[in-house]
Formats: C-alpha cells, sequence, structure tokens
C-alpha cells in the first residue's frame, strides 16, 4: 500500500513538473506608445496589453515585464536579465548582443513636426542644421547617423533633450523649439488626445526612420522565436492582435 501512494505522489509530481508554467521575462523601457513606465505598478502602453493577452491566451508560459532603460537593454538582455525584448529596429545597434530575431511585421516612423505658421510649408524640414531640434533622450535619430550620444546632439544639432513627446511638442507650441521628432503612432494618439492643438502643428511627409520592428531574444531564452511566431499568431485567429495593433495607430 505503501509503495502505491508512494509511486502515485511519483507520478502527480512529474505531471506537475511537466505542465509548470514557463515564466517569460520581456525587457521594457520607457517608450511611448509601445512601454509607458514599466517600473510602475501599473505600466501602460501597448506592450503590458500585448502580455496580457498573451497570459489569458494559454497556460504553458507566463510573460512579465522587467524594468529596463533605453542606454541598459542590450547589455540586460545578453546578461540574461530577461528573456526577450520586443519592438526593437535594426537600426539601433544591437547586432553585437548575442541573440536570435524576430520579425513582428510591425511598422513605425518618426517624423519631423513644427509649428504652423504662415507661408511654412514642407521645404521647411528639408535644413536641420541651425534650428532648435526637440529630441527624445536616448533615441536613435536617421539625421543623426543614429547616434544616440547627447553630447554629439546637442553639439552638432542644437538639440533640446527631454523625457516625453509632450513636453517636446509642446516646446514648439511656445517656439520655445523650432523642431520636434516624433513617434508617428504617438503622434496620431497626441493629435486625437488634442485636436485644438493638433490643427497648430505642421508635420512632415518625409519621415526621419522607419522603424521595422523586431523581437529579440537572448540565448537562455525560456521560450523560442517560432514559439513565441505561434503564439502571436493563435493570438491573431479572431484579429485580436490586429486590433491591438490598430488602437494604438499601428495599423493603417
Amino acid at each position: 500500500m505503501l509503495l502505491r501512494i508512494l509511486l502515485l505522489g511519483l507520478m502527480l509530481s512529474a505531471a506537475g513538473v511537466a505542465h509548470a508554467v514557463q515564466e517569460v521575462r520581456v525587457g521594457a523601457y520607457h517608450f511611448p506608445p509601445y512601454a509607458v513606465k514599466p517600473e510602475s505598478a501599473h505600466p501602460a502602453g501597448l506592450l503590458p496589453e500585448l502580455l496580457n493577452a498573451l497570459n489569458q491566451l494559454q497556460s504553458d508560459y507566463r510573460f512579465t515585464l522587467v524594468a529596463t532603460s533605453t542606454m541598459r537593454r542590450y547589455q540586460d538582455l545578453q546578461s540574461g536579465r530577461f528573456d526577450l525584448i520586443l519592438f526593437e529596429s535594426p537600426d539601433w545597434g544591437w547586432q553585437g548582443t548575442a541573440h536570435t530575431a524576430l520579425d513582428l511585421h510591425v511598422e513605425d516612423a518618426e517624423v519631423y513636426v513644427a509649428r504652423l505658421e504662415p507661408g511654412r510649408d514642407e521645404r521647411y524640414f528639408d535644413q536641420l542644421k541651425g534650428k532648435r531640434l526637440a529630441l527624445y533622450s536616448g533615441y536613435h535619430y536617421g539625421f543623426a547617423g543614429f547616434n544616440s550620444d547627447k553630447q554629439f546632439l546637442t553639439e552638432q544639432f542644437n538639440a533640446l533633450l527631454t523625457y516625453s513627446h509632450d513636453s517636446n511638442l509642446i516646446m514648439l507650441l511656445r517656439g520655445r523649439a523650432d523642431v520636434a521628432v516624433v513617434t508617428r503612432s504617438y503622434l496620431r494618439a497626441y493629435q486625437q488626445r488634442n485636436p485644438e492643438q493638433s490643427s497648430a502643428l505642421l508635420v512632415s511627409q518625409r519621415v526621419d526612420q522607419v522603424y521595422r520592428h523586431q523581437a529579440l531574444f537572448g540565448r537562455q531564452s525560456s521560450v523560442t522565436p517560432e514559439v513565441f511566431a505561434g503564439l502571436l499568431h493563435a493570438l491573431n485567429r479572431d484579429k485580436q492582435l490586429d486590433m491591438l495593433l490598430s488602437r494604438y495607430h499601428l495599423s493603417d
């Protein structure tokens, strides 16, 4: 009888191990609208919503946010502090980091924005030199060769660096900056929230860069790119992923 109990206990233990939920740690830094204050008790943005949807979809993996920073994120991925990081564009300098990449088939861009004034049109953005640029600190910009160094941007492009797109747009409207470079998806949401301010902005047709977003997986990631791609596909069987991207102005 005791032997049967022991065998049953071993079988139940083995079954529990076989169905144990695997934690997948996902790196996130403040990058609106993708992630907003990931270090807070209630992070917002596309990424937290996406991970919540993936957690509701299945029970094999539990996706959790791990806060990082713009400057530290690739080092944290390589050291194994988290398993993967989403929404990274190939121009942002992560090729020297050990990783496996998955194309997310999500595109975004950065656009030039100025205050609308009489006689000012698209040609205003042809020459950035000599203009006061409102930039997001830590971001990589195409016009600067994707060099995100603060001193370089300040000295070479007269940059005003902040940690808020809203602050940069307000500086434009108040005449404290000439041109801001803003993530297109964020700008669309801002214009939707602030229609009266939107009418005072001139938005360029030419983009500074196009984001071709990838997911980067560390060497010891607890989920493979193939499995993650399958989860995204499953999430979109009822167009749930498409609807989420659309809410964040990431689909036309």
